[in-house]
């Protein structure tokens, strides 16, 4: 007989395994899955190019962040954003749970002379304060928190909570709800049901807004569209959204 839940962290690592094994994005046991993703370099994955998205690099030009700063780039795969950050000043800490994607953004580092830059590999929710080193200016998501389960939105808003300074910036890029085929649309009860996240969920403005509601809001709305050819990266089928932390 079983009783070992004494603890909200206890009560997560069992909801997440109420998951099926395969569908899981957000542990190190997902580590393998992404590792695979990222294999080949040479796939036409439209973020695989060495682009920042097109509203970081909106941001930072009309000086609604403000820089130079530190940095947190969450999910940073192959580290765009995390380069660009750095070009533009930034002290940056970039994690992912793909050994991988992060050999891929240090080779890529090394490339850009980029030596402001600090990568991770591991879960950031279980990556100490020494490791991170916030507190942080920006905290910048592009990709990550649309494959977190339900529940994990409780370590996601923690982990804001604990490294995001006083009256530093949060931003992210995430599934648009009314995309077919872009992110789940169910339920969040009826994600546990069904054992599997179905490649992401998708997200309203209103979802977001009341997720990160302790936060203020700056700007929310659909990323532009870039062509193949721009040097920024951008799909329409993504918001975006810019908060401030009260400080």
């Amino acid at each position: 007989m079983d009783r070992n839940i004494r603890t909200v962290d206890d009560v997560l690592r069992l909801l997440d395994g109420l998951f099926a094994p395969e569908a899981d994005r957000w542990t190190d046991g997902g580590a393998s899955w992404w590792d695979g993703f990222y294999t080949d370099r040479s796939r036409p994955v439209p973020f695989f190019s060495a682009k920042p998205d097109e509203n970081l690099a909106s941001y930072l030009d009309r000086g609604l962040i403000a820089s130079p700063g530190r940095a947190l780039d969450l999910g940073c795969g192959p580290g765009r954003n995390a380069l660009h950050l750095a070009a533009q000043g930034f002290e940056v800490d970039a994690v992912d749970l793909s050994a991988t994607a992060i050999a891929w953004a240090e080779d890529r580092a090394r490339e850009a002379k980029a030596g402001s830059i600090r990568f991770h590999c591991g879960d950031a929710f279980a990556l100490t304060d020494e490791q991170l080193g916030g507190p942080y200016d920006l905290i910048y998501d592009s990709g990550c928190f649309h494959h977190l389960p339900p529940h994990r939105r409780v370590s996601y808003l923690a982990l804001l909570d604990r490294v995001l300074a006083p009256g530093g910036q949060f931003a992210l890029a995430c599934f648009a709800a009314g995309e077919s085929g872009m992110g789940s649309e169910l339920p969040d009860a009826a994600l546990y049901g069904e054992a599997a996240l179905h490649g992401g969920l998708a997200y309203t403005p209103e979802s977001l807004r009341w997720i990160f509601s302790d936060l203020e809001e700056v700007e929310l709305r659909r990323m532009r569209d870039e062509s193949p050819g721009s040097p920024l990266f951008g799909e329409p089928f993504l918001w975006t959204a810019l908060f401030r932390r009260p400080g």
